[in-house]
Order: C-alpha cells, then sequence, then structure tokens
C-alpha cells in the first residue's frame, strides 16, 4: 500500500472529502495561474489540511502546466514529507509554507510565484509597489519587501520571510518573486489576479507621471462596500469555467468555491 493510501485511511471521513477538495482546487489553481502567466515554470500554491494533518504542495519537479490532484504531496509544518507519490519530492522552498502556516493561523493557502513586472518594484530606487487600483485595499496594511533575494530553502530563511511578511497579506522578495496569503485557495487565486493587476497599472502610472495611490479615504471607502466572499466566489467561478471551457481542468474535479467545513489551524 503506497504512503498516500496510508495517510488517507487515518482521517475521519469529512476531512477526506475535504482533503480531496482541496487537492482539487490547489490543481486547478496552478493550472489557472500559469494559463494566465502569472506562474510559470516555477513556483507553487499550498493549502493547510484540516486536523493539523500539514498542508498539500506540489513536488519539485512537476510541471505547473500539468499539475493533477493526485500528485500533490502532504508536508508537515517542519517541512518534512508525510506522503505522496513514490519518488516525487517537496520543492526546496517548502519551508516558505511551513513557517509562514505556523506564524499565520488564519492562513490557509499560501501562492509563490515569481512575475517579472511585479518584482521590478524592488529592483529600482523608485515608488513602492502600492494599492493603486479598488481591488488593492487588500493590501492596505501594506506590502513588506523581504531583502533577502535567496531561495527560501530553509527553515530559518522561512521563519524570516514570515517576520517580514507580518500580519500583511502579501509580501515581495526582492530581486526574487512575490508570496501570496489568504483564508482559501479560491481566495489565493483572486488575490494572486488582482496583485499583478494592480502592480502592471501602477506601473503603466509610472510612465505617465506621479503616481496617485488610493487615499486612506478611498480605501476604507472601498473597503466598506467590498464583499469579499460574494467577490471571490464571482471570480472564482468565472476562472472555473473558463477553465473548463478550455479543457484545462476536467468536469470532475470539484472546483465549487466553498467547502464543506472551514479548515482550521490546529
Amino acid at each position: 500500500m503506497s504512503n498516500a493510501a496510508q495517510a488517507v485511511q487515518t482521517i475521519t471521513p469529512a476531512g477526506q472529502d475535504i482533503e480531496q477538495h482541496l487537492r482539487d482546487q490547489v490543481a486547478a489553481c496552478t493550472l489557472m495561474l500559469n494559463e494566465l502567466k502569472i506562474m510559470g515554470y516555477s513556483g507553487h500554491v499550498s493549502a493547510r489540511l484540516p486536523e493539523g494533518r500539514g498542508f498539500l504542495i506540489q513536488s519539485v519537479d512537476q510541471s505547473r502546466a500539468s499539475l493533477r490532484p493526485e500528485l500533490l504531496l502532504i508536508c508537515d509544518m517542519e517541512g518534512k514529507l508525510k506522503s505522496g507519490p513514490e519518488g516525487l519530492r517537496p520543492p526546496s522552498e517548502v519551508y516558505l509554507h511551513s513557517e509562514i502556516y505556523k506564524a499565520r493561523p488564519d492562513v490557509n493557502s499560501i501562492a509563490h510565484f515569481h512575475h517579472d513586472r511585479t518584482a521590478v518594484f524592488t529592483l529600482a530606487d523608485g515608488p513602492q509597489l502600492a494599492p493603486v487600483k479598488n481591488h488593492a485595499v487588500r493590501w492596505a496594511n501594506g506590502i513588506p519587501v523581504h531583502p533577502n533575494p535567496n531561495h527560501v530553502n530553509t527553515p530559518a530563511r522561512g521563519a524570516s520571510l514570515a517576520v517580514t511578511l507580518g500580519q500583511a497579506h502579501a509580501a515581495l522578495i526582492r530581486a526574487h518573486g512575490q508570496v501570496i496569503v489568504a483564508e482559501n485557495v479560491p481566495g489565493v487565486l483572486i488575490d494572486c489576479v488582482h496583485f499583478v493587476e494592480n502592480a502592471e497599472a501602477m506601473y503603466d502610472a509610472c510612465m505617465l507621471g506621479r503616481v496617485l495611490p488610493l487615499t486612506a479615504e478611498e480605501i476604507a471607502s472601498f473597503g466598506d462596500d467590498i464583499k469579499r466572499d460574494k467577490h471571490i466566489n464571482k471570480l472564482w467561478t468565472y476562472y472555473a469555467g473558463r477553465a473548463l471551457a478550455m479543457g484545462l481542468v476536467p468536469e470532475e474535479w470539484n472546483l465549487k468555491a466553498k467547502l464543506a467545513q472551514p479548515v482550521v489551524a490546529a
């Protein structure tokens, strides 16, 4: 019996159902981010598992353009492999995920990717990335820049990144990439889309003149108007439907935005 099969037998039926739903969501999210050219040949999406069982993440070698739910690995909160298909191993930056999950019990999904236009804001002595589009109010509490451009391939580096992130919902890693955290996988997808949209809009605005970020009053006003759950559900439904229509994901995957029950950090 495989390690993955043994792991499934140790959890409750509800936990098993949620795990499969999360597997489908993580694989679909990765494929959609790849198709949107937000995530390329490198990067990863993860999801916290219920019952304190660690998190799902793809292997280091699996293509982001062909990921499947059954290929995802389960790692513990120390970044160690617990179960998965034989011969597959976690990405070297697994500690980026494990250390953030340990530091942030409110976070249930993480995406790390390397979007060049967004990374530009860590490469020049110029304007710092700030909310300029309305949905960027998600990052009203700041977009910190982690100063170490190295791969986050040790627990210490992961812990250091988690300190930089603090209570923010996104961070830039200088000359490297981006980190997005959210309450669920659909939220991570939508935040990745809006984060890149905001960075590209600010980059373009810099070409025209002095950038005018959202004011505190504008942020407060739009923040009062936006209903995050409804917005996530709307956009996830759009992108998942688009992926289905393109044949990017099969119909048998469970792509409902909401889980049967929430995942709570142990």
